[in-house]
């Protein structure tokens, strides 16, 4: 489907690809995995042609639809409502739908001939195009995606940045492209929503790339993992648990064969220094010269497992009690967060706070920190020094500030040497350590960020999504700095790698309310699904007892008669409807067993007229089903007002 042949590209001085080669074949769902900065998303604009190769070759088969989710669509805003703008998807049956429009237009003026037979041709094509059931697959992987469906008619611009990222998503998965490009699609979603997408992504028809860092998510969606590394694309054919296994049988007999090699360059090397000299030798000394210069040279491996050797240490511990919430109401208008709810943190609890988005973690992290006003109490323990993380953090470096000066900023005392060491351990060497933040990439910011987090001598951490937009390197250095780490915190994350490497409690928001499970997060994971188990196999609970009726007043009895006069009217109308629309149903089934002669196909004439009938009773059981079913509105208002 796509060729990638002896690929070269470079950016800004860089070398990012050097002779690399890929094939991506129809159904490959492929994890492409790399440090920040290696090349990823550039291989992606690569493949659409916004970036062109400097040498080597990108194929692709004429048939090839490529759709690509990029951060770029963060920025787009429109006044449609968000089911509209996943709906441009169906570009083409859109355009068929407004076209039949126009014809039923016209032919409520003109009913002529040349109308009916381009209706018809319409809306085969419609028919072909599944039109009639756009809208319901547009609201079915909006939902899927974590919108309600009262949200599905709100207009694109009233949604923060991650939500319009779903829509976008979505627009694509309505798409159904050949080649289907995904970059760090999970940083924006919940975790239901990215249990959806795997399960989506699992039955996808077409081909699949995801930049992704989240190693479960890619566990659970690819059959391939390409590894951009050293200027090459590595491909592992398997999910990236095969990865690992066969990475570290890849990189094992690399090392052999590197230090085999090392050992017969130095072996060598020492032949020529011995006798270089010596005019009997001379001979053999040019060979083994040549030789060196002729070896194709092996690398050493590069160790992408980097370990935090620095300890995150503190001054002051906390007294035993950090924080304690009581009797905690929050809400914005009429949407409730939390509703007389109790919470405590505890010296040395690692908690990770889970849950689909809207539940309200980021509002409890603030509440937690102090920064949003509540109905009830807010009790901080002794000697409490708190550290709050969060994706604005980032806004708030210093742009102008090389590292070393932001992490001096951070007030923490630590010598220069010390926050040289903590800069180390997030991947920041030498004299990268001088450079300035403003010419970071998004993932080196946050890892500046949350070095600044960890040495602030903070006891108490507060941290809003800490992995968006780190590597996989960098998530495993953090994971170390958080286990090593003896103050406590609490921590958002739809990561299911990080977070089960990391939290000894679990809390959630259930009916308005902190929930707390005391445990890991496997352990949570098992205890919810036989929860809901459980309540799916539990029988239905018992009716309540009926309510004493209120004797009601003779205003009430008469407007209730009248209703009861206006909904028997109503019902005997539906009646009528029905039997009308049984009869034009009829009608249509005997006049198709008469389309099915073939002898009509060869009189146009007859055939014409018989399709001209065929569409006149079509738009009719349209015209009377609209009217059944405004009749039904009515008859469940009244229905529904009679009750009560």
């Amino acid at each position: 489907m796509i060729a990638i042949n002896d690929l070269s590209f470079h950016f800004g001085g860089r070398t990012l690809y050097d002779g690399a080669s890929l094939h991506i074949k129809p159904k490959d769902r492929i994890g492409l995995i790399g440090p920040n900065g290696a090349g990823k998303s550039t291989l992606l604009r690569l493949i659409t042609g916004e970036y062109s190769p400097d040498g080597g070759s990108i194929s692709m088969s004429n048939d090839c639809s490529i759709g690509f989710l990029n951060q770029d669509l963060l920025s787009y805003q429109t006044e449609d409502s968000i089911l509209l703008v996943a709906m441009q998807a169906f570009e083409r049956g859109l355009e068929v739908q407004r076209q039949i429009d126009n014809v039923l237009h016209q032919m409520e003026k003109h009913y002529e001939d040349h109308l009916v037979d381009k209706l018809t041709r319409l809306q085969e094509e419609f028919e072909l195009l599944d039109g009639y059931t756009m809208q319901a697959r547009a609201e079915a992987i909006l939902e899927g995606l974590g919108f309600s469906t009262d949200e599905l008619q709100r207009p694109l611009r009233e949604f923060s940045g991650g939500w319009r990222m779903r829509v976008m998503l979505a627009k694509l998965l309505l798409q159904k492209p050949s080649l289907l490009m995904l970059d760090e699609p999970t940083n924006h979603l919940d975790l239901p929503s990215i249990q959806w997408v795997e399960n989506y992504l699992t039955t996808y028809e077409g081909a699949v790339i995801v930049v992704s860092h989240d190693r479960q998510f890619l566990d659970n969606v690819s059959n391939m993992i390409v590894e951009v590394a050293q200027q090459q694309l590595n491909v592992y054919p398997g999910n990236y648990s095969f990865f690992l296994e066969e990475k570290s049988l890849r990189n094992e007999i690399q090392k052999n064969a590197y230090e085999n090699q090392q050992a017969k360059i130095r072996q060598t090397e020492r032949f020529i220094e011995r006798f270089r000299s010596k005019a009997t030798k001379a001979r053999q000394v040019q060979s083994r010269v040549k030789a060196l210069e002729r070896m194709e040279t092996i690398d050493d491996v590069v160790d992408q497992n980097a370990r935090v050797h620095f300890r995150f240490n503190f001054s002051q511990p906390s007294g035993r009690q950090v924080i304690e919430l009581k009797d905690v109401s929050k809400a914005y208008g009429n949407k409730v967060i939390l509703q007389h709810t109790h919470a405590m943190v505890q010296r040395g609890d690692k908690i990770a706070l889970v849950g689909a988005n809207g539940r309200g973690k980021s509002t409890l992290l603030r509440i937690l920190s102090g920064g949003e006003q509540v109905q009830g109490e807010r009790n901080e323990g002794y000697n409490v020094i708190q550290a709050f993380y969060a994706q604005h953090q980032l806004e708030s470096l210093n742009v102008e500030n090389n590292l070393l000066d932001e992490l001096k900023q951070a007030g923490s005392g630590k010598t220069e040497m010390e926050l040289r060491t903590v800069l180390g351990c997030f991947l920041f060497s030498d004299d990268e350590v001088f450079k300035k933040i403003k010419v970071l990439s998004g993932g080196e910011k946050s890892r500046v960020a949350l070095a600044r987090t960890l040495i602030s001598e903070a006891n108490f951490l507060l941290l809003d999504e800490p992995t968006n937009h780190l590597d996989m390197q960098s998530v495993n250095i953090l994971i170390q700095a958080l286990q090593q780490y003896e103050g406590s915190f609490v921590c958002v994350s739809h990561d299911r790698h990080f977070v089960s490497h990391i939290a000894n409690k679990i809390w959630y928001i259930e009916e308005h309310e902190i929930k707390e499970y005391p445990g890991t997060f496997d352990e949570y994971l098992y205890w919810q699904q036989q929860r809901e188990a459980q309540r799916a196999s539990a029988p239905p609970a018992p009716a309540p007892a009926p309510q004493p009726q209120k004797t009601a007043s003779p205003a009430d009895t008469q407007e209730h008669q009248e209703a009861r006069r206006t909904l028997k009217q109503l019902r005997g109308r539906l009646e009528v409807q029905e039997k009308e629309i049984e009869e034009l149903e009829r009608q249509k089934a005997t006049l198709e067993e008469e389309m099915a002669d073939p002898t009509i196909y060869a009189n146009p004439d007859q055939l014409h007229t018989v399709n001209g009938r065929y569409q006149r009773l079509q738009q009719s059981i349209d015209t009377q089903n609209t009217a059944w079913e405004k009749l039904m509105l009515e008859i469940e208002a009244l229905e529904k007002k009679i009750g009560s």
